[in-house]
């Protein structure tokens, strides 16, 4: 049970929301109550869940030693030796052998981007990671990735290229977000963690950061009205206060409250952008639902 609970651990559940992007394509489309599109996009997210969990396991395997010299990652399951290599080693080819063939019989195209997801996130764990400003946009392709998962699944039919260029956005704001936790959290012992913190630092990431955000609050609008799948009365520009809203939170509280959690981590925590994330949903949905209905698909 002790073995169970450490592979659990090592393939990180709570990061398992990220792949939620998956259901951008059924949510953005108004398909949610169609049966078919909404069975086949939550077999599409666990098979996904499969596959970043070996991700997470291959990926400490990797990183073991240098998580050792962590304040916090050398207690994850690998680093204090709770877990034995080849019980981690076992659970990942276990996942993917499962999670892949499954992922070809559900739909090909949806199997090839799985594919082509664990291709990039293998190629980041061994070689990008080392590349300043390539790692986080190398991340931020695994978030691209599965949000067109999503697209085969339903399939959609009325999907905003916009879409991508936001979820492109919100990724970076993701990596980038991180890095600079990163380097709060270590201090002056970034580099020795990881060589690649080296080549950043608070100001440069904080300039970077609000780059992404001004740029991801201007695609996002350009979407409310310009996408094929909104209002043509341009309703759904009643959203663009949300993300704008939630967005300028975290940097009132990395700023000013001292946070030095990542964007991710920080939404599990707070209530005001976990409230704003979810009245932003409901908007959203309840605008694009109507609007389908009244088009009778």
């Amino acid at each position: 049970m002790t073995i169970l609970r450490g592979l659990v651990r090592t393939m990180r559940p709570k990061q398992w929301t990220k792949n939620a992007t998956i259901f951008v394509a059924l949510v953005f489309d108004a398909k949610v109550f169609q049966r078919g599109p909404l069975l086949r996009t939550l077999a599409g997210f666990l098979l996904l869940c499969a596959v970043t969990g070996a991700v997470y396991i291959i990926n400490d395997l990797a990183d073991m030693e240098k998580d050792r010299q962590h304040p916090t990652k050398r207690n994850r399951p690998l680093a204090s030796g709770a877990l034995p290599v080849p019980a981690a080693i076992a659970g990942a080819i276990v996942s993917l052998g499962v999670a892949l063939p499954l992922a070809f019989w559900l739909d090909v195209y949806f199997g090839l981007i799985v594919a082509g997801y664990l291709l990039l996130q293998l190629a980041y764990t061994f070689v990008f990671k080392n590349y300043v400003i390539v790692d986080v946009l190398v991340l931020s392709a695994g978030f691209v990735l599965r949000v067109g998962a999503g697209v085969p699944l339903v399939p959609a039919d009325r999907f905003s290229p916009w879409l991508y260029v936001c979820t492109t956005l919100l990724a970076l704001f993701l990596g980038f977000g991180k890095r600079r936790q990163e380097l709060v959290l270590l201090q002056g012992d970034a580099k020795n963690h990881r060589a690649i913190l080296g080549e950043y630092s608070l100001p440069f990431l904080d300039e970077m950061i609000n780059v992404i955000i001004s740029a991801a609050i201007v695609a996002y609008s350009l979407y409310t009205f310009t996408a094929v799948n909104v209002p043509p009365n341009h309703l759904m520009m009643l959203t663009i206060p949300f993300p704008i809203y939630g967005l300028f939170r975290y940097l009132y509280l990395i700023h000013i409250c001292g946070e030095v959690g990542a964007p991710d981590e920080v939404l599990l925590k707070d209530r005001p952008i976990q409230l704003t994330v979810v009245v932003w949903g409901a908007v959203s949905f309840a605008i694009l639902f109507w609007y389908r209905l009244e088009l009778g698909q």
